[in-house]
């Protein structure tokens, strides 16, 4: 079961009234601006996961915690304007980064470093016992210091079997050549999510916010990606190609995601 903090969300119980608007903006598309000079002004996104290091959650959970909150946190009330058109306290932030490059960075936490990014402004996500909060993206170099002291690397799992699809959820489809790390896989699957939605139709979108940006994370297989990224051409399904800053050799497609 998918579960949203209950501070994380303004209403839980589905769009709200300015939600199309917030939607809109994704479906806009985002932007392209260069990085700029000071690689302290770059903008990104952190995603915190909670990776404990007696019992670490399931590979497949934790990704599909990640893709959740980031939709969760796009589609936010807090990065949209109210009634009177006053801006929420995370527009300015969530702008600024949207119409940038969008980069997202993961990080692991665990016991009170995990609670304490819990008082930065954010969501977090539950699935299954699985946990990831996606954060109010900011220049890397303001970061705050419960985030920045948290590791980047050592996020490599084991794929896991997580069972059959659950029906009427979009399935977010890892490419297993390419070996990412959760770390890295985290960051893709969350700009799935972010294509996902931006794709959908109005109405299906809606249905998915109803049900709390829940999803599937699967590995495919060289026999199924090859499917998928026919799917994909024929506009059937959204790709993730990468920019290629970590990991990975910029162009790579990393995720595709079904609605």
């Amino acid at each position: 079961m998918t579960k949203l903090r209950h501070d994380a969300l303004a209403d839980e119980s589905g769009p709200d009234a300015k939600w199309e608007e917030r939607r809109a903006l994704l479906a806009a598309g985002y932007g392209g601006r260069p990085d700029p000079d000071d690689p302290d002004q770059i903008l990104a996104m952190p995603i915190v996961l909670h990776i404990p290091k007696p019992e670490p959650p399931p590979r497949s959970a934790l990704l599909e915690a990640a893709a959740t909150a980031v939709a969760s946190l796009c589609f936010d009330a807090r990065v949209g304007v109210d009634e009177e058109g006053v801006p929420g306290p995370w527009r300015e932030g969530f702008l600024a980064w949207f119409t940038s490059r969008m980069r997202k960075v993961s990080r692991r936490a665990r016991g009170a470093q995990w609670l304490a990014v819990q008082e930065v402004d954010g969501i977090t996500v539950d699935v299954g016992g699985a946990q990831a909060r996606a954060l109010v993206p900011c220049a890397v170099g303001a970061l705050d210091p419960r985030v920045k002291k948290l590791q980047v690397g050592g996020t490599d799992f084991d794929h896991d079997e997580p069972g059959e699809i659950p029906d009427g959820v979009p399935v977010l489809w890892t490419n297993s050549a390419l070996n990412m790390t959760v770390g890295k896989a985290a960051a893709q699957v969350g700009h799935a999510s972010m294509l996902l939605a931006a794709a959908m139709s109005t109405e299906r979108a809606r249905k998915w916010a109803a049900d709390g940006y829940r999803c599937a994370v699967r590995d495919a297989d060289p026999r199924s990606w090859d499917a998928l990224t026919s799917q994909a051409a024929l506009g059937r399904a959204v790709a993730v190609r990468d920019a290629g800053f970590t990991e990975i050799a910029p162009g790579s497609m990393t995720v595709i995601a079904c609605p």
